[in-house]
């Protein structure tokens, strides 16, 4: 499961929008929002990998971000 709100903050420290991460990351600004606002669920591997180098995310960034609940 995905951090969004943690998401979201990467986003706005970077001084960007959902808009700006979905032109830089090659998708439509609605389809990202609708990603985001399904917790992320179809967002692919590609998609996050473009994201965590649009934001500049380390490691732990991105795990804490893209992997936030605990796996048995």
């Amino acid at each position: 499961m995905v951090n969004v709100n943690k998401l979201k903050g990467k986003i706005v420290e970077n001084g960007l929008t959902i808009n700006e991460v979905a032109d830089k990351i090659g998708i439509d600004r609605s389809t990202l929002y609708r990603k985001i606002g399904n917790n992320c669920d179809t967002l692919s591997i590609k998609e996050a990998n473009k994201i965590v180098e649009v934001l500049n995310l380390s490691c732990e960034e991105a795990v804490s971000i893209f992997f936030a609940s605990n796996v048995a």
